[in-house]
Parts: C-alpha cells; sequence; structure tokens
C-alpha cells in the first residue's frame, strides 16, 4: 500500500511561495505515479500537477510556469514548490497516488488526508 501523507500548508501572501510535501509509505514507491489536486470551497476537486515514475511530469494552465512537482525516491517524498501565490489557489490541497502514470482526472488508489493552502490578497 503506497498511503500519502501532505505536509507544508499554510497562510501566505500573494506572490509569496510554499512547499507541499506528500510522504508515501511502502516500499513500492518508485513504481507509483503521484498527483496534487485542490479543492477550494463549493468547487470540483481540480487537477494541479502530476509526475510519473520517471520524473515526466504535466500541469494544469492555471499553474503552469508557477508550481513545480518533484520526487525524491530515495525519501519515498514527494514535493509541489509554489510560487508566485494567488488568492484563487487558496483551496485544500490533496496529495494522491497510482502506478506508473499520472491522469488528469482523480483515478488514483491513494488519497492523503489534504492540507490547507490560504492565499490571503
Amino acid at each position: 500500500q503506497v498511503q500519502p501523507v501532505e505536509s507544508g500548508g499554510g497562510l501566505v501572501q500573494a506572490g509569496g511561495s510554499l512547499r507541499l510535501s506528500c510522504a508515501v509509505s511502502g516500499d513500492t514507491f518508485r513504481a507509483y505515479a503521484m498527483g496534487w489536486f485542490r479543492q477550494a470551497p463549493g468547487k470540483d476537486r481540480e487537477f494541479v500537477a502530476g509526475i510519473d515514475w520517471s520524473g515526466d511530469t504535466i500541469y494544469a494552465d492555471s499553474v503552469k510556469g508557477r508550481f513545480t512537482i518533484s520526487r525524491d525516491n530515495a525519501k519515498y517524498t514527494g514535493y509541489l514548490q509554489m510560487n508566485s501565490l494567488k488568492p484563487e489557489d487558496t483551496a485544500i490541497y490533496y496529495c494522491a497516488t497510482r502506478p506508473w502514470v499520472p491522469t488528469t482526472d482523480p483515478r488514483y488508489q491513494h488519497w492523503g488526508q489534504g492540507t490547507q493552502v490560504t492565499v490571503s490578497s
């Protein structure tokens, strides 16, 4: 089982940065893709970024050039570096895992509990 646990959320001013971490239990992490999703109040959960087992990445258009997803297989941890944050980035951010390649839809096997990111204007 590859169960994610997120951390690193918080309150930041517009234009600031945060780095989210996703620690994963289970020794098969190398074979898993990781995705980051977010859900704002009253809105559907939306895809943010994904990284496959080899390190290839995909991003939502709304975060391209501002967010960077990465992974450290030796530490069983994934990251989402968020720069130039905007108030509309405010949401609960979720990490999820699935075998091999990420998808932009929420067809992931394991989900974390989420971490709140709030961007003030």
